[in-house]
């Protein structure tokens, strides 16, 4: 592991990738009044467990430190929400990620595949991330949910100013000091809201056969979604049926390019590419970390976590519990069982799950069909995203 965190430059913060692990896998932080969560059998007992460990976290966020609702709608934010609510969304879109449907979009994917790698070879340069990785899954889900993939540039300002900012809540810190990085999410957020209700309020008039559609058409127990529950909605819809797959794509190039020997297995035995992203999920989890509240004392890795306090499941740490995975710091498409939890575990397991393997998959597919070697180029470094909780690359330049 040495020299792939000098080769790539990989931050202290991300310190599960640089192969330390905590003296215990949960741990009270008193300076944010946080509990973190770093084993992986302690973190799938959170995951499968929603009565004890609620997705809603936002009721222990401090007073000022979230804006109002009329800023800030959460009206139908699905990571929010715990059961029944949680199932009654859930099942609106379920019908939009289904086995067949998903498979149907092969042929597409692997169109646009050829249609962005022919562009940058035009350009005489592939950046993956810029050229493919990005472009790929959001023309994709743009598509789907009905939106113009014309806007991608949109997307992705809006994408990067929620996620590529290294915010840290802290329970305990006044929240004046926080609440200036907690508000520049406020603008995109606002942005897309307004982008997204002008779009549904055009579906309300002139219906297509698009996911938007479905969402201002659908009714949960009897009665129309709100205005803003659909936009919410729409939002979560549109940002995680891309980023997923974007980092996915880059984090799974990055793992061929740092093992070689598995890049050549993997080029001669095409079968085993979805076994090669499986192991990417693991090695480098895209969402490294999720938030759960507890709703009532717990026995959590030896140790008692009392009700209402924040917890931190680092997935990413899990996903090397040397405690469940045999050597975790080596990449191994061959690994079996992988039981990751890079797409979490149930009822939140992710949605869009199939659809970012078989992008994954197609796309791999393509890109060995056409490069003779998948390398970074040495003289232009990767450059990994900055916030911990999440693990990428912002650009990946190929040779």
């Amino acid at each position: 592991m040495t020299d792939i965190i000098e080769r790539y430059d990989i931050s202290e913060r991300h310190f599960w990738l640089r192969g330390a692990r905590p003296d215990r896998p949960v741990e009270y932080d008193a300076d944010t009044a946080i509990w973190n969560v770093y084993g992986h059998p302690e973190a799938q007992e959170i995951l499968g467990d929603p009565a004890t460990y609620s997705s809603d976290t936002m009721r222990l966020i401090p007073k000022g430190l979230i804006p109002e609702s009329d800023e800030f709608p959460t009206e139908g934010l699905i990571t929010q929400m715990d059961p029944p609510e949680h199932g009654k969304l859930r099942k609106l879109v379920s019908s939009a990620f289904t086995r067949k449907v998903v498979a149907d979009l092969e042929p597409r994917i692997a169109s646009l595949t050829g249609e962005l790698l022919d562009a940058a070879r035009e350009r005489g340069r592939l950046e993956l991330v810029t050229d493919l990785a990005y472009p790929l899954p959001v023309i994709v889900i743009a598509e789907l949910l009905g939106v113009p993939s014309g806007d991608r540039a949109l997307f992705k300002r809006w994408a990067d100013a929620l996620f590529q900012r290294d915010t840290k809540i802290s329970l305990t810190k006044p929240v004046e000091e926080q609440s200036a990085d907690m508000r520049a999410t406020l603008t995109p957020w606002k942005e897309m809201s307004e982008y997204l209700a002008g779009h549904a309020e055009e579906r309300g008039r002139r219906p297509r056969a698009d996911l938007l559609t479905k969402l201002v058409e659908a009714e949960v127990d009897g009665e129309r979604l709100p205005g803003d529950q659909v936009v919410t909605f729409a939002i979560i819809l549109l940002l995680a049926g891309h980023v997923t797959t974007t980092m996915l794509l880059g984090n799974t190039v990055l793992c061929l390019d740092a093992f070689p020997e598995r890049q050549e297995e993997v080029r001669a035995r095409r079968a085993s590419i979805p076994a090669a992203i499986e192991e990417s999920l693991r090695f480098l989890t895209p969402f490294a970390a999720v938030a759960r509240s507890t709703t009532r004392e717990a026995e959590l890795g030896g140790v008692t976590v009392p009700a209402d306090q924040l917890l931190m499941v680092w997935v990413g740490s899990a996903n090397r519990d040397p405690r469940q995975f045999r050597d975790p710091g080596v990449f191994d498409p061959g690994r079996d069982p992988n039981p990751h939890l890079a797409f979490g575990r149930g009822i939140h397991f992710c949605l869009g799950a199939p659809l970012a393997r078989l992008e994954g998959r197609v796309a791999l597919e393509v890109l060995l069909d056409r490069h003779p070697v998948l390398r970074t180029d040495p003289g232009d470094p990767v450059e990994f995203m900055p916030t911990p909780t999440m693990t990428g690359v912002r650009r990946l330049p190929l040779v």
